[in-house]
């Protein structure tokens, strides 16, 4: 998963989306994944891979649930490499299983929360992204861009009482 910091490549450029290309854009890869896979349940990961989860789960009227799997669970804790938090949901075991993410560059996050889910018992798992950004190739996913990715939650905070905007996207 990229970073969810301003871009230091210069080349690479940034790429905004808006609330209505991010719904068409979860359209087209719930759309691309019911074409040649039937997911029992979606799992998310968290936290920004659990919105377009949510919407492919909608759409796809399946049940779902998500785990955490990141570089920092609270804002002073920055990793290096993504871990996992907390426990898979038990309710993957024997069960086909859509894992989402918002991107994916190089697929650590992914192949992360594959193998929690694998050894949590699911019968087989699949992956989708939104944005593929890198050289990993997801199962599934929407647009494939080198630009750094926008998100529409990403624009502004809420900092005391007040939407700002975002301070990591200032020169962006």
């Amino acid at each position: 998963m990229p970073s969810r910091h301003p871009v230091t490549d210069a080349t690479r450029g940034t790429f905004e989306v808006e609330w209505p290309m991010f719904g068409e854009l979860s359209r087209a890869l719930a759309l691309r994944v019911v074409r040649s896979y039937d997911p029992e349940l979606i799992i998310g990961i968290a936290t920004a891979g659990v919105i377009p989860a949510a919407v492919v789960a909608a759409i796809l009227d399946r049940e779902f649930h998500s785990i955490i799997v990141s570089r920092r669970y609270r804002a002073e804790v920055v990793r290096e490499t993504p871990a996992i938090f907390g426990a898979v949901p038990p309710v993957v075991r024997d069960r086909r299983v859509l894992v989402v993410d918002e991107t994916c560059d190089s697929g650590t996050t992914l192949r992360l929360a594959v193998g929690a889910l694998v050894n949590a018992g699911a019968a087989e798992v699949r992956t989708a992204v939104a944005f593929r950004t890198g050289a990993y190739e997801p199962d599934f996913h929407a647009m494939t861009t080198g630009a750094e990715i926008v998100l529409p939650w990403d624009r502004e905070l809420l900092v005391g009482g007040s939407l700002v905007a975002n301070p990591l996207l200032a020169g962006n």
